[in-house]
């Protein structure tokens, strides 16, 4: 296979953003123009392994997929393909902790197997490995002022970020056999996921006490993370204000609103996501 240009690769990761980060690519675009490919780069990287995850392949299949990852990142330098040059080309140019795209495909696996979390902390670590990871290669991008919690809060507002993924995703991912909230909460509000005439069952309000209490606790990993922001330039601050603000307005629909989630997916429309991105550009959270 031929090696792609520069130029060539750096524009498939681009494509690739464009069309599938919904959410984030709002707050990609605010970044100057060699951090945005980077930072394009690196989201190229972790859709392909995220599709891996949610694709339809057997799981012997999906495990040899990860492998094949694992591999190319260890010879990413001699690799041919497009998003892998230009991973190794930001790589060079940036201090991307290229070390938290294996913590990635730990978590990708966890989703393979299937695997349930009885306590939030278990959910964390989970959380950790899927969009933690994705806050500090985004940091390496990004960079920042000299601070010893810099990366500890990259880390908190991925979390952050995957807990509201999970409260807007609980119908979707149970349909797909998955269950991310964790046991001993289900326990403690009386709740047993379902599905009945294709919405999420709540016969008594409990699911929607739950969620409210999980919006809490994530607005407080939010209150932490977003701690990253005054250590990073003005444009890389706008691109981190506006992914988080996004997902934090989501956020705050989904705890006024509980049932909202319980027959479709929700989103914002793109005038929203516009107007958390202007007033991102402007320094103000969402």
């Amino acid at each position: 296979m031929t090696t792609p240009t520069l130029q060539q690769a750096y524009a498939t990761c681009e494509d690739i953003t464009r069309t599938e980060a919904r959410n984030f690519y709002w707050g990609i675009r605010l970044l100057t123009r060699q951090r945005r490919s980077a930072l394009c780069a690196v989201y190229a990287l972790a859709r392909r392994v995220d599709d891996i995850g949610d694709g339809d392949l057997p799981v012997e299949e999906k495990a040899a997929q990860l492998e094949i990852v694992r591999k190319e990142l260890a010879a990413l330098d001699r690799s041919t393909d497009p998003v892998m040059v230009a991973v190794a080309d930001a790589a060079h140019r940036y201090p991307v902790p290229l070390e938290a795209f294996e913590e990635l495909l730990d978590g990708v696996w966890m989703d393979i197997e299937g695997r349930r979390y009885g306590t939030f902390d278990e959910l964390t670590e989970y959380c950790r490995c899927v969009a933690g990871s994705i806050g500090r290669l985004c940091l390496g991008v990004f960079g920042h002022k000299p601070h010893p919690q810099a990366t500890r809060y990259a880390d908190a507002l991925g979390i952050a970020l995957q807990q509201t993924n999970i409260l807007r995703d609980i119908r979707e991912d149970l349909r797909n056999g998955r269950i991310y909230l964790p046991t001993e909460d289900l326990d403690a509000f009386g709740v047993e996921l379902r599905i009945t005439d294709g919405a999420l069952a709540d016969p008594d309000g409990g699911l929607a006490n739950l969620i409210r209490h999980s919006a809490a606790r994530a607005r407080e990993w939010y209150a932490d993370g977003m701690r990253l922001g005054p250590l990073l330039d003005r444009r890389s601050g706008a691109c981190c204000l506006a992914m988080a603000g996004i997902y934090r307005q989501l956020l705050e629909r989904i705890a006024d609103d509980p049932a909202a989630v319980y027959d479709k997916r929700l989103s914002l429309s793109g005038r929203e996501k516009l107007g958390v991105a202007v007033r991102a550009l402007g320094g103000r959270a969402a």
